[in-house]
């Protein structure tokens, strides 16, 4: 390990950004690119968003805590709520599922956060939470593919 990082903050959506803020400044070392960045960013925002809305159903007093580790190259990033958890995570892992049609959820989160990261794992129990967890290999600027 180089480098580890843990922040934990309330429930509440003006802290979606400074997840991500933390989870990108973290990464900076390894210098990646602005696509890489934005692909985290993407992948922290949609795991916190999802603790907010669903684990908590929009609790404010819920906890979030983000967990970054940095080995070489590679990052990975644990997002853990302590919420209702999700009861099948298969069907939550489908494209364009939701459980918050109301709220016009477009049900593609772990969708796209599975499409930008390296590996994307899901676990959850029931009335104890979920934890999502995300590896992304950040490569040296001149080995990137055009």
């Amino acid at each position: 390990m180089d480098n580890e990082m843990t922040l934990t903050f309330l429930a509440r959506s003006e802290n979606e950004g400074l997840a991500r803020i933390a989870v990108t400044s973290f990464m900076a070392q390894l210098d990646p690119t602005i696509e890489e960045l934005s692909e985290c960013k993407t992948i922290v925002s949609e795991a916190v968003s999802n603790a907010i809305i669903h684990g908590y159903a929009d609790n404010p007093h819920g906890i979030i805590t983000v967990y970054a580790v940095r080995y070489g190259s590679e990052v990975s990033v644990t997002i853990k709520d302590e919420g209702c958890g999700i009861e099948d995570i298969e069907q939550a892992r489908e494209p364009l599922y939701t459980t918050k049609p109301e709220l016009e959820r477009s049900g593609m989160g772990f969708t796209i956060m599975e499409s930008f990261s390296d590996f994307l794992q899901v676990e959850s129990v029931l009335g104890k939470g979920t934890v999502v967890t995300f590896t992304k290999q950040i490569l040296p600027i001149g080995t990137l593919v055009t």
